[in-house]
């Protein structure tokens, strides 16, 4: 029949410090689970591998009360896709996807309990969250799980259809409908059902060491239905209703009692424990007084993290029964319990109960220990699993001890702390493991197949000194198929997720390639066939979760391909090449670029297994990789290759340009070659000339200023003294020529006349050359203000200046002449934020040099040199079409010109404060 199936956590995208995915191994009222780092990228993934191949038939996910991602999608496959192993291809398949609610009906307090019905056939399984639901809780948009149950059945179940069929049948003649039955837990001829102590609702609020008793009754409660003793059974079946509630209860003290830890409340969490003690000890005194309660019942309370695995290899007879219970199989929007802490606190230290506190008065003779059922680890990440703990009862002094003992070191001896043997071969096993059995004998190879970790430690160091006791006089035969039957188990034993299994043959495989090949002088084959067996699995437990183990098989493959044996075979280097894939495992794809990093120090690329171009393109590969540790690992040993090589590097490289360079990889790159060569970076040089560039900028603006100022000097003189001059000839010419038609003027009339000259030279505007009589002094300043075309009025600081002389006013005298510079192409003065995007787009007309052509700051464009030639320009009928004043000159009739040196004179005066 379906029962809960056990897995391990083979990898996730990533989570919170606290709450990672090894946490959903483990089922019971305080675990976390697990959570995706804050401020990820969705999708999330975790992966899950079964303990077998096997049909799922229910999959039950218990959602976060507000880090709930809006999806989650499933996939299944045989085997690991290419990414995690490389030699397999085959890759998931998607079986589909559910909805979870958003939870914002129950104000984000109650946990969705989620049940999908499958039918699929796999060992692997992948889980992709999609984004979180936005809400005021989730402040790092996360989302969380905090328990996942697998419900299915050995995919090789031979008969289960026709058994179906069978009972059908019966059902059918007998007139009994299985759900009926099913609802009061007491039908057990149904394979297809599920038992109520295989949902994951039963182990999530339940007491880990209740839920154990309920199991091991209702193991009893069947076998008295088999041998129909109904009084027996009925009386158990009532202990199991009880026992639920009081399981309840006890889970809810525990988290409360978690809750005060966390809270610093020690007070409160003292008496919550002792509220625990005594009503745990109540409950087991009724159930000694209705002799319940026997010496196999007795369960030693496990420490408080982590409670119960989830892991069942063997269906024991509770899994045969037929138990369903609906209310678990619909999505259970309302928890009544309340839900775990946040945070993890810090569990106390596991304090037993005392051992006649919970045994029979009749039952105070020596026990032994296979009395007490263990508790099954098997499939706990090794770093996560309950400390063992020794406890003496004080009248009778026996150690009982827990079933993992304590890490050391592996010895030569095995551990004495197991008891009896290991479990028998499987024909499967016997089938692939039969070269080694061979050599080994079918109880060395039972202990290397074990689901007990501290007997496939012990066939390992059994095996290691086994081989370092062969003679040398063994025939070369033997000794080889005694090192293959070892590689055999080696391989087997690398992928073990308990670190003193994987560091036994880690060590068992270095005395083979280090004194057993040698020793017997077995030669290069077979050190080649040790390598290359093993290699791929080490390379894989290089990308492990657990860092011990990641930093010991990184640390070994190291080791190996630095020892005498196998640095001439140059194997390690040329697999450690291979292409990295972007997407591959961040852990794995970090050891790997580690890896050939350290080893290329260690050994060049002079015929090392190592060449500039194998590693080159491993090393570019690794370049487009997601994650950033990888990329700067990669550029380090691009760089690496650089000092050695040099030019050689940058044929495998794109080139040095801008559009390279918009990469900041490749910039850093580049930028490290310039300082391996000696040269300056592109910064550097960008620094420097900036600075220079700025110093000769400011000089050439002093000296322009000192300059204008003498220039404006020396105008200033010229146009006086010019002035003067010119007023004493035209004074002059005009009394001649009325002295000639008047020769003898009376002297009244002299006055009059020189009267009429002046007011001759101030009609007149001495820029644009127009003549009128309401051009007085007050007159001429509107007349500039407003209608001059020669003229314009700056929109910065609002003084009327030459339209020849905008652009250095700008430049020079305008109060905002801080903020415009000078382009370079067309001469003309912009805003300095502006500039930049003004170079950029070259769309501005050049000017030419000023003895070629003037260029106009209105237009932009270029016209003939000279004075004359801006009036042509500015007032001209084909003139400048940007001059806004044009219009109205073209209207007049060109006034006279003036006197031509005062005209000359004074269109060079730069401007008039209106």
């Amino acid at each position: 029949m379906p029962h809960k199936i056990g897995f391990i956590v083979v990898s996730s995208s990533g989570h919170e410090d606290g709450f990672s995915a090894k946490e959903l191994m483990v089922h019971a009222p305080t675990i976390n689970g697990w959570r995706s780092p804050r401020l990820c990228q969705y999708p999330q993934e975790i992966v899950l591998q079964m303990v077998e191949r096997c049909r799922i038939r229910k999959l039950q996910l218990l959602a976060h009360q507000y880090m709930i991602s809006s999806k989650i999608e499933f996939y299944i496959s045989e085997n690991l896709p290419e990414y995690f192993a490389p030699y397999k291809s085959e890759r998931f398949r998607r079986l589909g996807y559910v909805s979870l609610s958003n939870n914002e009906k129950t104000g984000y307090k109650a946990r969705e309990l989620k049940s999908v019905y499958v039918d699929a056939v796999g060992q692997y399984l992948k889980l992709t969250f999609h984004k979180n639901y936005v809400n005021r809780y989730n402040l790092y948009s996360q989302v969380a799980l905090v328990a996942i149950n697998i419900i299915g059945e050995p995919a090789d179940a031979s008969n289960d259809t026709n058994h179906s069929s069978r009972e059908k049948l019966i059902d059918h003649y007998l007139g009994n409908n299985p759900d009926d039955s099913a609802l009061d837990g007491t039908y057990t001829g149904k394979p297809d059902l599920i038992s109520p102590l295989d949902d994951l609702a039963f182990d999530m609020y339940q007491d880990p060491e209740v839920a154990q008793i309920i199991r091991k009754l209702d193991e009893k409660k069947h076998e008295a239905v088999r041998q129909e003793h109904y009084d027996h059974a009925k009386k158990l079946k009532q202990a199991i209703a009880d026992l639920q509630k009081v399981g309840e209860r006890l889970g809810r003290y525990e988290v409360e009692k978690r809750c005060a830890v966390e809270r610093e409340d020690y007070d409160l969490a003292k008496q919550k424990k002792q509220q625990m003690e005594e009503y745990r000890l109540k409950v087991y005194q009724q159930l000694e007084l209705h002799n319940l309660l026997d010496p196999d019942l007795l369960i030693r309370r496990p420490p408080d993290l982590p409670l119960e695995p989830v892991a069942y290899p063997t269906a024991s007879p509770q899994q045969k029964r037929p138990l369903l219970s609906p209310r678990w199989d619909k999505t259970e929007a309302e928890s009544p319990e309340p839900p775990p802490p946040e945070k993890p606190p810090e569990a106390p230290s596991p304090e037993p109960v005392a051992a006649q506190a919970i045994s029979p008065p009749a039952a105070q003779a020596p026990i032994s220990t296979e009395a007490f059922p263990k508790i099954n680890v098997e499939f706990l990440p090794y770093d996560e699993r309950p400390l063992p703990t020794i406890r003496k009862q004080q009248e009778e002094g026996f150690p009982y001890l827990d079933p993992e003992m304590n890490e050391e070191d592996p010895g030569d001896t095995p551990r004495s702390g197991v008891v009896g043997e290991p479990e028998p071969l499987t024909e499967k096993a016997l089938r692939e493991a039969s070269s080694a059995i061979e050599v080994f004998g079918e109880g060395l190879v039972a202990g290397a197949y074990s689901k007990t970790w501290s007997y496939r430690e012990d066939s390992l160091l059994a095996i290691y000194k086994k081989m370092t006791e062969v003679s040398t006089n063994t025939p070369k035969d033997d000794l080889k198929n005694l090192l293959r039957g070892a590689i055999f188990l080696i391989v087997r034993a690398i992928k073990d997720i308990v670190s003193s299994v994987f560091q036994a043959s880690l060590k068992l495989l270095k005395m083979i390639i280090t004194q057993y090949i040698p020793k017997h002088k077995l030669g290069k084959q077979e050190t080649t066939y040790c390598v290359e067996r093993t290699f791929p699995n080490l390379l894989s437990r290089t990308g492990d979760s657990s860092a011990r183990l990641r930093v010991a098989a990184a640390n070994f493959i190291q080791e190996m391909a630095l020892c005498n044996e196998v640095k001439p075979l140059q194997i390690i280097p040329a697999h450690l090449v291979q292409p990295v894939k972007p997407n591959s495992p961040t852990h794995l794809a970090m050891s790997q670029v580690e890896l050939v990093e350290r080893l290329l120090k260690d050994l060049g690329t002079d015929n090392t297994g190592f060449t500039v171009d194998n590693v080159m393109r491993f090393a570019t590969g690794a370049l487009e990789h997601r994650v950033y540790e990888v990329r700067e690992t990669a550029l380090r040993i691009i760089l690496d290759m650089y000092r050695q090589h040099r030019a050689v590097i940058l044929d495998y490289l794109p080139p040095d340009d801008a559009n390279t360079r918009k990469n900041v990889l490749y910039k850093t790159l580049f930028d490290g070659f310039a300082k391996i060569d000696g040269k300056l970076t592109e910064a550097e040089i960008r620094a420097q000339r900036k600075t220079a560039t700025d110093e000769a900028e400011k000089q050439k603006k002093d000296e322009i200023k000192v300059l204008q100022g003498q220039l404006a000097a020396l105008k200033d003189m010229q146009t006086e003294a010019q002035a003067v001059k010119e007023k004493e000839n035209d004074f002059q010419k005009a009394q001649a020529e009325f002295l000639k038609k008047a020769p003898q003027p009376s002297k009244a009339d002299t006055p009059d006349d020189h009267t009429s000259v002046a007011n001759y030279l101030d009609n007149l505007c001495i820029f644009c050359g127009e003549r009128d009589e309401s051009f007085t002094e007050e007159g001429l300043d509107l007349h500039y203000w407003k209608r001059c075309p020669m003229l314009t009025r700056c929109e910065f600081c609002k003084q009327v200046v030459e339209i020849a002389s905008l652009t250095e006013h700008l430049l020079t005298e305008c109060d905002k002449k801080d903020n415009f510079d000078k382009c370079p192409r067309c001469c003309e003065a912009l805003p300095k934020d502006e500039l930049p995007r003004h170079v950029k787009g070259k769309a501005c007309n050049p000017a030419k040099p000023e003895k070629v052509a003037n260029h106009c700051p209105l237009c932009h464009e270029n016209f003939t040199p000279g004075e004359e030639a801006w009036k042509v320009h500015l007032m001209g009928k084909d003139g400048c079409r940007m001059n806004l004043r044009r219009t109205q000159s073209l209207n007049k009739s060109m006034p006279m010109q003036p006197v031509a040196g005062l005209s000359e004179h004074l269109s060079t005066d730069p401007g008039r404060q209106a």
